[in-house]
């Protein structure tokens, strides 16, 4: 490779890092709203409400000056 293609590789590398970066966060928004509709779902169906107790995760303690769930 001559520095041509070097310089080339690393600017599509680039454009395509910004554009990672430009469409993750709306990706991410889309897996949580799909998780959120769901559990609401899954919570108006009767007979499948999972108290507290029965949660697929546990609680996830937070530190420093993290606001109350």
């Amino acid at each position: 490779m001559n520095g041509n293609q070097i310089e080339g590789l690393i600017g599509m590398l680039a454009t395509l890092g910004i554009l990672v970066l430009l469409i993750l966060p709306s990706v991410l928004g889309v897996l949580r709203d799909r998780r959120i509709d769901r559990q609401l779902r899954q919570a108006r169906q009767p007979g499948t409400h999972t108290g507290p107790a029965q949660e697929a995760r546990p609680h996830r303690r937070r530190h420093g000056a993290a606001r109350p769930a």
